[in-house]
């Protein structure tokens, strides 16, 4: 039998959530009529689906082939799937089912599963942990297993993963002749501990445990690997893969983003099931490190694109700022799943931040070009190239194509992250206009919001239990607000006596047709960063709500840098429905200096006056969806 989870909250199931906003609505929507083809395009167009047929060549290294494509297949059949919930797809489903029986047929007689080592280089098995991405692969199909027979109730995947995370089992394990090895990118601890929730076969989630409690062990396994396959180890630092120290003895975020927060997420769901305090701590600790240190204010993470990591405190470098589409996504899965342990609104705070800001910006507003990185500040050179490693515009695929199926899955799976639920204490997490059907003591409920968040200060929630029912409505007061009010049935309630680590817990017999009014007011605000972060220096950025805003050439003119924002300019906050589908924009008047007199001058001695001018900020989010140019987030102070 399963072991009882230990979570405090659990979300509300996929299908019993509605989304009907004007933000996010039209962005599931365009992710399942625009983003899911488009990604099924450029999988058969690249090959990748073509790949499961397994005619690479034994022992040819196929240049076209590289050893994670399974993983961008896995994690578009994971969108597929969650899409389906939303709105069941015959034609999506039977594409669906034909790659699985592909997969299927593709399967090892041992239960193995992956194209590369079977079709390129099968002789070559689990001998690269570090590099080659066998678990990591192996994480992601199991990951898009459990989504499709959550979502159509059809075993055959799922059983062709438990087969294959069997045959991983046999491998590696603390038994003689077993593999103490881990993989170099993380991934599969959080995939093992959902196969576990799925078919409650503990033998998953101690695969799981595994390969967490080993890693950061001494002698370090990668340096054994590669003295196997008769190379020198490359030895330190191990923490590119968070394997510098026992993750229960981590404090900092370290290394390669992505794969930190995958295995920060896959110890939060180990400490989950099992209540290893040590390891819930450590979690908390790194937590406090990544989001008070070494995060954007757009919820982006990775300072530098050599390593796609972070480097140390307080380094947020602007315009070569790596920021990976990836690792903002996957600290929405970090933030969702300590919020579930712990009901600490600090988490849905950076979750919100996240998904609103670094998130939202890797995708365009047609849902078919993406961003891999996200940079602060963009200055693309005048032959239109960009100034650093960046792009400067989406893209509609890349050759490592790990994250537009990764925002795919995230947007199909949206509904997940709104509500919470458990015995006595219903959680609304996200305001999103919507409804949901949530259980609570045994009672079921329909909660539903209306709202124009994240661009509207208020939200109603209307509470429809099937009788009157006892519980605590619990609503996310956001960090960024110091002056929310509430209504309960049209009579103000203080909120001092109900707000508890950032929830306003209204306890109370609720009846059929109860309402709730919340009012956020979103004032716009300048932001500094901490003194020590001096890239930012003089600088502030401007949020109002949830959304962090940048600045556009195509609105502000060239050289966004030389733009200053002065302390006594008032910032108007309007609402312009032509512009990027409806959007919230801000503006003022800055300052500026004069271009005239500098053309045989590079440097001069003296000081420019500057002139007014006209400042127009919108949501970082939704940039380049216009003209590409220059884009700046950090305003100089004047």
């Amino acid at each position: 039998m399963a072991r009882p989870v230990r979570r405090r909250l659990a979300s509300a199931a996929l299908e019993d959530v509605t989304i009907a906003d004007a933000f996010w609505a039209p962005r599931v929507h365009s992710n399942s009529s625009a983003t899911i083809p488009h990604i099924h395009r450029q999988l058969q167009k690249t090959g990748r689906l073509d790949a499961w047929k397994l005619k690479g060549g034994a022992g040819r290294r196929l240049r076209s082939w590289p050893q994670f494509w399974d993983s961008d297949v896995a994690k578009w059949m994971e969108a597929a799937a969650y899409g389906l919930a939303a709105k069941r797809n015959t034609g999506l489903e039977g594409r669906l089912d034909d790659l699985i029986a592909l997969i299927a047929r593709a399967q090892q007689k041992d239960g193995y599963v992956n194209t590369y080592f079977t079709a390129v280089e099968p002789g070559k098995r689990w001998a690269n942990l570090r590099d080659m991405h066998e678990l990591y692969c192996a994480g992601h199909l199991m990951e898009a297993a459990v989504a499709y027979y959550e979502t159509t109730g059809k075993r055959e995947f799922l059983d062709v993963m438990c087969r294959c995370a069997d045959h991983i089992g046999s491998v590696f394990g603390p038994a003689r002749g077993q593999k103490r090895g881990y993989p170099g990118h993380e991934e599969i601890e959080l995939a093992l501990v959902k196969l576990y929730r799925a078919t409650g076969e503990k033998r998953y989630l101690d695969l799981a445990a595994f390969f967490i409690d080993e890693r950061g062990r001494t002698p370090h396994y990668f340096d054994l690997e590669a003295g196997a396959r008769g190379e020198e180890p490359r030895g330190a630092p191990y923490d590119y893969w968070q394997a510098h120290l026992p993750v229960r003895e981590q404090s900092t975020a370290e290394g390669h983003s992505v794969r930190a927060m995958y295995l920060y997420s896959g110890m939060a769901d180990l400490a989950a099931e099992t209540g290893d305090a040590a390891l819930l701590s450590a979690c908390r600790r790194i937590w406090r490190n990544t989001t008070r240190r070494r995060m954007y204010v757009t919820g982006g993470l990775g300072s530098t694109s050599h390593g796609e990591r972070f480097t140390f405190d307080y380094d947020l470098p602007n315009e070569t700022a790596y920021s990976e589409t990836c690792a903002a996504i996957a600290l929405v899965f970090w933030a969702h799943r300590m919020l579930e342990i712990e009901d600490d609104g600090d988490y849905a705070d950076i979750m919100e931040r996240a998904l609103y800001n670094g998130v939202i910006s890797g995708i365009s507003l047609d849902g078919k070009h993406f961003f891999y990185s996200n940079p602060l500040t963009v200055y693309p050179r005048p032959d239109g190239a960009p100034s650093g490693p960046f792009p400067p515009m989406r893209q509609p695929w890349f050759d490592c194509a790990c994250c537009p199926p990764n925002i795919s899955r995230l947007l199909a799976s949206l509904g997940h992250y709104i509500y919470s639920q458990r015995d006595g204490q219903l959680s609304v997490h996200l305001y999103v206009q919507g409804s949901a059907r949530l259980n609570t003591s045994g009672s079921e409920v329909v909660v539903t919001q209306e709202t124009g968040y994240p661009w509207e200060e208020t939200v109603r929630i209307t509470v429809e239990p099937e009788s009157p029912a006892s519980f605590t409505l619990a609503l996310r007061i956001p960090a960024w607000c110091r002056s929310a009010r509430l209504r309960v049935n049209a009579r103000p309630v203080g909120l001092d006596r109900l707000v508890r680590r950032g929830y306003a817990r209204i306890k109370r017999t609720w009846e059929p047709g109860d309402t709730v009014d919340l009012t956020l007011p979103m004032p716009v605000e300048r932001i500094e960063a901490h003194p020590r972060v001096r890239m930012n220096a003089g600088r502030v950025a401007l949020q109002r709500g949830p959304i962090v805003y940048c600045l556009e050439e195509t609105d502000n003119g060239r050289d966004l840098s030389d733009l200053a924002l002065p302390r006594e300019a008032a910032l108007h906050a309007t609402f312009d429905k032509a512009l990027l589908n409806g959007s919230v924009v801000i503006e003022a008047k800055g300052r500026r200096r004069p271009s005239a007199g500098w053309a045989n001058a590079l440097h001069r001695p003296g000081r420019t006056g500057t002139t007014t001018a006209k400042l127009k900020a919108v949501p970082y989010g939704l940039w380049c969806n216009r003209r590409p140019g220059e884009m700046l987030v950090w305003i100089r102070d004047a």
